[in-house]
């Protein structure tokens, strides 16, 4: 697994973070090889000449006419090496630099040791050094150079570390600027793919992020104007369609045709009835009814008001309906999505229908289940059957447009929702559609 972030925005920040810290550390090591060290080894040259100078004085001095701290034998704080510090690396370098120096520059005889200030009585760093006082070996400490010390470099790199902190968050902020628009554009594609309105992006930002909104506004236009030919040619069709079959209505009526034979009539009026459901499920289908403006509802009354029409043609629902508040839906779609549920709850599922709402607190949304104790899903796939054109039952169910489901999962995704379809505990099927009760109708 990667562990590269996924966002473009994570990754262009972790790669000026990484840019940043590269040129900080690149920047150190030129400061550190060509400027610093030099300097230091210069420092330790003089240093070393001063030392073999009093070396050359103290070997013919007599003894007891010097005021330096002279002794036979090493303290105990005095070593080879001193420690080391990562958190003082800078002041560790320049020491560790200069002794070595001094050590190079100064005779095999006169060998170097490092004492730190926690283990003088003042606290003060000494070097001690082996030179020959009156012709015998004896140890001196001498006070440790500016160059061996923190000359204020520090401060420099914090600045330095400072300014790379600021060119950071400068970056940041940049780049959450040039990314608002392609958030804005990713918000745009999903109310788009939700059937609803994504309105017009600006075009004014970095030109090549303003000709990706270009074309996606330009998109958009020709997706809108396909969508109002459709809808304008169904709606001709419609009409076209629905004339003759009122005139031929009107015929039939004034005919010898009911008296003669009412059977034939039935059968005639049945299929004209069929045409003119398919014909208003295609309209149903072609209208996104994004135009439709959302109002504040209830939705238990608009569920009751359905029910009540269905038991008037024979088809009683059992209810149960939990509190929920009143929200902004669609007052057309939403009837038609539970229109459309209820219809095919009555033709596939016949015995066992119901309908149940509540509110869910946790994602803070209405459910909605419409269920049946028909023959069930079987083996058909449940996400298949909400395609277009899809149709379930087998033998002997009722034939349709197959466009029911389809349009219902629009709606339900206009609306902010999700449908699910799902077999029924105990037999059967139900259809569970689940809206968010904030920004439901948002277009």
């Amino acid at each position: 697994m990667s562990l590269a972030p996924r966002s473009l925005f994570a990754r262009n920040v972790l790669l000026l973070v990484a840019l940043v810290a590269v040129s900080q550390v690149c920047a150190l090591a030129v400061l550190l090889h060509f400027i610093q060290t030099p300097r230091i080894e210069r420092a330790a040259a003089t240093f070393a000449s001063y030392i073999e100078t009093l070396d050359t004085v103290l070997r013919d001095a007599p003894p007891g006419t010097t005021r330096l701290d002279v002794r036979s034998d090493l303290p105990a704080g005095a070593n080879t090496q001193a420690p080391g510090s990562w958190l003082r690396f800078y002041r560790t370098y320049q020491r560790d630099t200069f002794v070595e120096s001094l050590r190079r520059h100064l005779p095999a005889d006169m060998p170097v040791r490092w004492q730190g200030g926690e283990t003088t009585a003042d606290g003060q760093q000494r070097l001690w050094i082996r030179v020959h006082l009156s012709g015998e070996a004896r140890w001196i400490a001498l006070p440790v150079p500016e160059a061996a010390h923190d000359d204020g470099l520090t401060t420099t790199l914090l600045l330095s570390l400072g300014l790379g902190a600021l060119a950071i968050a400068t970056a940041y902020a940049i780049q959450r600027h040039l990314n608002r628009p392609l958030s804005d554009l990713a918000d745009a594609a999903r109310r788009l793919s939700a059937g609803g309105e994504p309105g017009v992006l600006p075009t004014d930002g970095p030109t090549e992020i303003a000709q990706v909104s270009t074309a996606f506004n330009r998109m958009t236009a020709a997706l809108a104007e396909a969508e109002a030919t459709r809808a304008l040619m169904l709606a001709g069709i419609s009409h076209d369609i629905r004339t003759p079959m009122t005139k031929l209505r009107l015929a039939m009526a004034m005919s010898s045709v009911p008296s003669v034979d009412a059977s034939f009539a039935a059968s005639a009026e049945n299929y004209l009835d069929q045409i003119d459901t398919i014909l208003q499920q295609f309209m149903d289908y072609a209208g996104s009814g994004a135009k439709e403006t959302p109002v504040v509802g209830d939705l238990n009354a608009l569920v009751a008001n359905l029910a009540a029409d269905f038991a008037g043609l024979g088809h009683a629902f059992a209810l149960s309906l939990g509190e929920i508040p009143p929200f902004a839906f669609r007052p057309i779609g939403m009837m038609r999505m539970l229109m459309n549920l209820m219809q095919n709850a009555v033709l596939y599922g016949v015995v066992g229908l119901g309908v149940r709402t509540w509110m869910d607190e946790r994602t803070h949304s209405a459910c909605i289940v419409v269920e049946d104790r028909g023959k069930g899903l079987g083996t058909q796939d449940a996400e298949a059957l909400k395609q277009p054109f899809k149709r379930g039952g087998g033998e002997g169910q009722p034939k349709g447009t197959g466009l029911g489901l389809a349009i219902v999962e629009r709606m339900a995704r206009l609306h902010g929702g999700t449908l699910e379809l799902r077999a029924r505990e105990g037999g059967g099927a139900e259809a569970c559609i689940v809206l968010p009760l904030e920004n439901t109708a948002a277009g």
